[in-house]
C-alpha cells in the first residue's frame, strides 16, 4: 500500500502555473460533487479533504466503490469519451476540489511529459488498488477487510501522512465498502479497540495504530 506518486513532481504547483487553479470549488462534508448520470465535462483533482465514489443500482442499492483523498484525480473516464457519470462522488468531510475541463486536461496531456508520467501512474496505481480489493472480496474475511479498509482510509504508507487518522464516517458506509453489515462492522472495531489496534470514541476521530496492520497479514 505503499504511494506510487512522483514525489518529485509538484502537480499542484504545476497546476498554478498552468493557470488551472483558479477553478476551484469547494464542498461540505455531504455534499454532491456529482451524481449518477450527469454529463463528463471535467477531470477533478482533490486539493484537500476526502471524496467516496459510489455506484447506485437499479434497485436502488449504493455500492462504494473508492475513498479518495489528497493529491488524487477523479472522473479521469470523460477523457476516454464517456459521456455520463456511471457513478456518484461526494465529500465525506469538507473538501476542496480544482475542476480541469476535459479539453485543457486533453492538451495538458499532450503536451507537458511530466504531467502525463504523473497521471498514468495515479491510473496504474489506481488500477492495482481496485484488483487488490477485488482478491479481498474474493479470498479475506469481513475482519481483514475491514482493517484493509481503515488502513487504506487513514493513508498508511503514504509518505505525507504520517498522522493515520481516518476521515469521519459512518458505519454504515464502512459496511457497504467491505461488503458486510453494520452490525458486524461495529463488532470489529470495539474488538480492534480492546486490541489497542485503533483508538475511538463518539468525540474524537478514529486513529490507526500500526498493530492494525497484524489483522492484515495474519494467515
Amino acid at each position: 500500500m505503499k504511494s506510487k506518486q512522483n514525489v518529485s513532481f509538484d502537480i499542484q504547483a504545476f497546476l498554478d502555473s498552468a493557470g488551472i487553479a483558479k477553478k476551484i470549488a469547494a464542498y461540505r462534508r455531504g455534499d454532491v460533487i456529482f451524481t449518477q448520470g450527469d454529463s463528463c465535462e471535467h477531470v477533478m483533482y482533490i486539493q484537500t479533504g476526502s471524496v467516496k465514489l459510489s455506484v447506485l443500482s437499479k434497485t436502488g442499492r449504493e455500492a462504494v466503490v473508492a475513498m479518495l483523498g489528497p493529491g488524487e484525480f477523479f472522473g479521469e473516464a470523460c477523457l476516454a469519451g464517456q459521456p455520463l457519470r456511471m457513478g456518484s462522488a461526494t465529500a465525506i468531510t469538507p473538501a476542496t476540489i480544482l475542476l480541469v475541463g476535459k479539453e485543457k486536461m486533453i492538451g495538458l496531456l499532450h503536451k507537458q511529459h511530466t504531467m502525463s508520467d504523473r497521471f498514468i501512474s495515479h491510473m496504474l496505481a489506481r488500477n492495482i488498488r481496485i484488483v487488490e480489493d477485488l482478491i479481498d472480496q474474493l479470498f479475506n474475511s469481513s475482519e481483514k477487510r475491514l482493517a484493509r479498509t481503515l488502513l487504506l482510509l487513514a493513508r498508511y504508507g503514504m509518505q505525507d501522512k504520517p498522522v493515520r487518522v481516518v476521515p469521519k464516517i459512518s458505519q454504515s458506509t464502512l459496511a457497504e465498502m467491505v461488503g458486510t453489515t453494520r452490525s458486524r462492522v461495529n463488532f470489529f472495531l470495539n474488538k480492534f479497540k480492546r486490541l489497542g489496534f485503533i483508538e475511538y470514541n463518539a468525540e474524537l476521530p478514529l486513529k490507526i495504530n500500526n498493530s492494525l496492520l497484524s489483522v492484515v497479514l495474519r494467515d
